[in-house]
């Protein structure tokens, strides 16, 4: 039998910048919500405590590489990612900010003289649209690894994004609506169905190095999580929106740099998509093919079908928070907390009193804890409100 080398991988700096892209998307929209909901003091423990939670479930995953007996990293991934409905309501909340964002983002750098009937202000017209014209042709591909360049760009929009807010603070109230705050952070490190095909295309694989990728991942999207809730919050303290771009379009609409910021933070979130979509086709593929050979028509046909899915679901939401609330609560919990813990309790072979698998079980009940009393908050309001 003939061995054929391992194609060189994805470097490790292009793996940290698909793992980032994965972990800050529309949630960093809705950190400084959050914090108007918890104050400083609370929202920093919690963000520490969410974001050494997601490191620690990853850590269980990729501990099972070097447990098991599996050989090859993508039959750990058959077993470990077969929630692809999950993240296809994760993927539409990406959908959602440009839906909602894109029209008043174009029309802000065109003229006020418009009758307000273009076809450019139709949000729906126009997701549909940058789907087919720019998600499309990034979700089609079918190695990972090349989306490390759309995810470095998706960084520095990030970036730019955070330092802008630093510039800007008003003065207000403060409010308390906490039952959306842990969720809107689970929701914000949501990123670990990327990490086993991050991981598959990894050069030089080991669980050491793709630890490593993900704690520089993680300790970079919690600075400029941290840095543009504490800047986002000290600008409109109470009048803070669920959606903080909304905030700026109130009160300081056509300024050339909230212009711009808003540009910069919809591309990353456009350029997020394909990413995110990779682990979901993935599921799809497994589930329905197994191990036959790769064919470009089925591959095709999985990619169309979970795009139109979430373009369905992006078009038919009409609240940002809700997703950031339903989906913290139910999908990032599950994804974040709950499924590692019980994944590992299930495949590892260590003993019950270990150290690693009395983590997994305080994980998932802390994810059970949150899932379940955030979610019935979340009801208990929208029942009251209506």
């Amino acid at each position: 039998m003939i061995l054929h080398p391992r194609a060189k991988g994805a470097s490790f700096f292009s793996s940290v910048f698909n793992l980032m892209n994965a972990i800050m998307g529309s949630g960093i929209l809705g950190l400084a919500y959050a914090m108007s909901s918890t104050g400083i003091v609370g929202f920093c423990f919690l963000l520490v405590l969410v974001s050494s939670l997601a490191a620690y479930s990853i850590h269980l995953l990729l501990k099972l590489c070097d447990q098991t007996a599996i050989n090859s990293y993508e039959d750990l991934g058959a077993r470990a990612l077969q929630n692809p409905g999950k993240v296809s309501v994760a993927m539409s909340s990406y959908l959602f900010i440009l839906k909602s964002e894109l029209p008043a983002t174009i029309n802000s750098f065109l003229s006020t003289d418009n009758t307000g009937n273009a076809w450019y202000e139709d949000g729906r017209l126009l997701l549909i649209l940058i789907t087919l014209c720019v998600v499309l042709p990034l979700a089609i591909l079918p190695k990972i690894g090349f989306l490390g360049y759309t995810s470095s760009l998706a960084f520095f929009f990030m970036l730019y994004f955070t330092l802008v807010i630093c510039q800007w603070q008003l003065c207000s109230d403060c409010v308390l609506q906490s039952a959306y705050a842990v969720p809107t952070m689970a929701f914000s490190f949501l990123c670990h169905t990327a990490v086993l095909p991050i991981y598959c295309e990894l050069d030089r694989p080991t669980k050491t190095r793709m630890q490593n990728v993900t704690n520089v991942s993680i300790s970079l999207s919690f600075l400029l999580y941290l840095i543009s809730a504490l800047f986002g919050y000290l600008t409109f303290y109470a009048h803070v929106d669920s959606e903080l771009l909304l905030n700026y379009d109130t009160y300081m609409p056509r300024d050339i740099v909230v212009m711009t910021v808003r540009l910069a933070i919809l591309l990353s979130v456009l350029l997020t998509v394909p990413l995110i979509h990779f682990p979901a086709r993935k599921a799809v593929l497994l589930l329905l093919c197994g191990g036959r050979p790769f064919s470009w028509f089925v591959h095709i046909i999985v990619t169309l079908i979970i795009l139109g899915v979430v373009l369905i679901l992006a078009i038919f939401v009409p609240d940002i928070r809700n997703v950031f609330g339903v989906v913290g609560s139910t999908t990032s919990s599950c994804l974040l907390f709950i499924f590692p813990g019980i994944f590992y309790l299930k495949i590892s072979n260590q003993p019950l009193r270990s150290f690693d698998s009395i983590g997994a079980v305080l994980l998932v009940v802390f994810g059970l804890i949150m899932g379940v009393i955030s979610f019935s908050i979340i009801i208990i309001t929208w029942v009251q409100s209506s």
